[in-house]
């Protein structure tokens, strides 16, 4: 037996396609049968790699009793957040007005047949517990509220509609936005641990876009703390059990304040982004510990991530075998036996083996407890001698580890989040001068226009050879900057006018001309009860902050004024929120800083050989305001990029910002100089 999921694109929904629930994914086939039978629709928000959206699923969507009650008094509607993020940050929203409390996954909601909220949760036990109502006790109630009072259930329908109206930016007189970023770096110096790193307390979260915007004003400001919030804050991750010391790769966030004990999943965009960070972290200080977690990401996602074609899968679950991070986690004899007794005596304390168990008071996640150096000098081994145990121990772990049931993983390929990880890699490629990374970059941009673009419009998400779902603001604006950060690893005119059909895409399709911003679905996108503008950075940076940066370098870059002024009303309309709420909205903030200071942009022609040595050069040092094109051997180079003749031996640069360019240099000391 199967419902209608069964030839859904998203794994997730395909989960539960063998539930005795007649679930629906969303469309106008369950909003037409709620309609026609007056029946409350049912919600169910979720994704595959969440822990109590399993729970849930096992202890009610599997149960023939309570879905023989969900089928009576509901039309049922399972969605994929990572598919449809407009209907989960709209629902989202909802639920946080209605209920007062955060949200999360399972996002459960009930709606009336035009889809509007009217109550709802996140995880419903079956039967009551944790201070939650039962869900199988709670349907005929909600059911019952829907027919005997839409009186009520209207006026508060009209509340939320102008509550959430409400919370869509406005352009408003704001101060200067420099204060308010100097405001933004306050709030993160606050509320920055410094004893373990991050912001706040636990759960703990990676924030990489606040790290980011942290490690550029180090770099444009010279600020020593901000520089010390990123330090710590990354090795800390990098030491904790967040970060998976045998297989690589980080988790999604911590439960508690030190990094050790993770909510299992693996998401590619998270990993995506600490590892641009993590590459630029290694640049700006040189040290090689920064590397070597950039190539312990980069190992994970072409070993365990990466697609026939090149592209990227979307995640890992955080359960195996009906249990969360039983892959990961070990017993001290499990682990003993792993390894060889030489192994072992450096990996019991370097991962922690040695204290007590500390994950559910039974298991070793491991974690660095132990420095490296400080185990080598009480065991009286020599520092190298010492690194070769400790690389064996974590390669029989790995070794014994593939040998258990693996966690599912989500095999969709979602566009915005490969923009991402292109992004990071080229990025990555670039600051560490590893050029294979960007050729995993490359391929993978291609198997994206291969696939997700047709006739000039993006598509959301791939599975297999399926595509489906007209695609998001975020999807065009992370690969717009994608590819911005693509033509400086290597130019490519495909690129470049992928680029400009990205880009005048965002203007045509999602711009509010007369506000101002982006909206997050395009003009001609179905119509839902609210149509957000989304400006907070929130598990991914947002959407109207990397189209604003994107636009902004890539007009500058392309000499078309109109990408910049629409990167400036979006700036424009946010000031307001951002001055008002500063910290979250880093990535806008990052875009007020290329407006207010524009791009210079390095041009080099000539003899490849040394136009490719000026490059690697100067991407020695990380530069978050210089733009550098390798242009030799162009053959059909775009006339916006032609600045002066190209030398028939040797090479020329050409330094440009904003209109004007410098006269041509020939050195790359000369350069140099131009760029300080």
């Amino acid at each position: 037996m199967s419902n209608r999921l069964a030839g859904a694109t998203s794994p997730y929904l395909q989960q539960h396609a063998s539930n005795p629930v007649d679930w629906y994914p969303w469309g106008e086939e369950a909003l037409t049968r709620a309609r026609a039978e007056d029946k409350p629709i049912l919600l169910s928000i979720g994704y595959s790699a969440c822990h109590w959206c399993h729970v849930m699923a096992h202890e009610s969507f599997e149960d023939p009793a309570v879905a023989a009650r969900m089928n009576e008094l509901f039309v049922n509607v399972k969605v994929d957040r990572e598919e449809r993020p407009d209907l989960d940050q709209i629902y989202q929203t909802a639920h946080a007005l209605l209920t007062r409390r955060n949200g999360g996954w399972p996002l459960t909601l009930f709606l009336t047949p035009a889809g509007e909220p009217f109550y709802g949760g996140t995880y419903f036990p079956k039967e009551a517990r944790y201070g939650l109502p039962g869900f199988a006790d709670l349907l005929p109630k909600v059911a019952a509220a829907y027919h005997e009072q839409r009186d009520r259930l209207g006026a508060q329908h009209r509340r939320l509609v102008e509550a959430m109206q409400s919370l869509e930016p406005e352009v408003a007189a704001a101060p200067p936005l420099a204060s308010a970023a100097a405001a933004a770096m306050a709030e993160l110096k606050r509320s920055f641990d410094p004893e373990h790193g991050g912001f706040g307390t636990a759960p703990k979260f990676a924030h990489p876009f606040d790290l980011d915007f942290c490690l550029r004003a180090h770099l444009r400001h010279d600020d020593a703390q901000a520089l010390a919030i990123v330090r710590t804050t990354l090795e800390r991750m990098a030491d904790g059990g967040i970060h998976d010391q045998v297989g690589g790769g980080f988790c999604r966030y911590a439960v508690d304040a030190t990094w050790t004990i993770p909510h299992f999943e693996k998401m590619l965009y998270d990993n995506a982004l600490l590892l641009g960070l993590f590459a630029d972290l290694a640049r700006v200080t040189g040290d090689a510990r920064y590397r070597d977690v950039a190539r312990d990401i980069v190992g994970w996602l072409e070993r365990e991530m990466r697609a026939p074609d090149g592209a990227f899968w979307s995640s890992l679950d955080a359960d195996s075998e009906g249990h969360e991070g039983k892959f990961y986690v070990w017993t001290r004899d499990e682990a003993r036996a792993a390894m060889a007794p030489e192994e072992w005596v450096v990996a019991e304390p370097c991962l922690g083996f040695d204290g007590p168990p500390n994950f559910e008071g039974r298991w070793w996640n491991p974690r660095v407890a132990a420095s490296l150096a400080e185990v080598a000098r009480e065991r009286g081994l020599s520092g190298p001698d010492a690194a070769t145990r400790l690389a064996g121990a974590r390669a029989a772990l790995f070794a014994a580890r593939e040998r258990r049931v693996r966690p599912g993983r989500d095999e969709k390929i979602l566009t915005a989040w490969n923009a991402l990880a292109i992004g990071a890699l080229a990025r990555a490629s670039i600051a560490l001068d590893l050029p294979r990374w960007g050729e995993m970059a490359m391929t993978a941009a291609d198997a994206i226009r291969r696939t997700a673009w047709r006739d000039g419009r993006l598509l959301a998400t791939r599975r297999g050879e399926q595509v489906a779902l007209n695609a998001y603001l975020d999807d065009y604006a992370f690969l717009l900057a994608a590819l911005v950060e693509l033509m400086q690893l290597r130019f490519r005119s495909e690129d470049y006018s992928w680029a400009r059909a990205l880009a005048e895409a965002l203007l045509d399709r999602f711009e509010d001309r007369a506000g101002g911003g982006f909206y997050f679905t395009s003009h001609d996108h179905e119509k839902l009860f609210h149509r957000p503008k989304p400006g907070h950075d929130n598990a991914t940076p947002s959407g109207n902050g990397v189209a604003a940066r994107a636009l902004a370098l890539f007009g500058h870059l392309t000499g078309e004024l109109r990408y910049v002024d629409a990167a400036q009303r979006t700036v424009a309309l946010f000031a307001g929120a951002m001055a008002a709420a500063p910290q979250g909205h880093a990535t806008l903030f990052e875009a007020a800083a290329v407006l207010a200071s524009p791009p210079s942009i390095v041009h080099l022609y000539g003899d490849t050989a040394t136009c490719d040595a000026w490059r690697r050069s100067l991407a020695r040092t990380c530069r978050p305001d210089t733009l550098v094109l390798d242009l030799a051997g162009v053959a059909d180079l775009p006339p916006a990029l032609v600045k002066g003749a190209v030398p028939t031996a040797g090479a020329t640069a050409y330094v440009c910002r904003a209109a004007t360019c410098l006269p041509a240099i020939d050195t790359l000391a000369g350069i140099e100089r131009a760029l300080c």
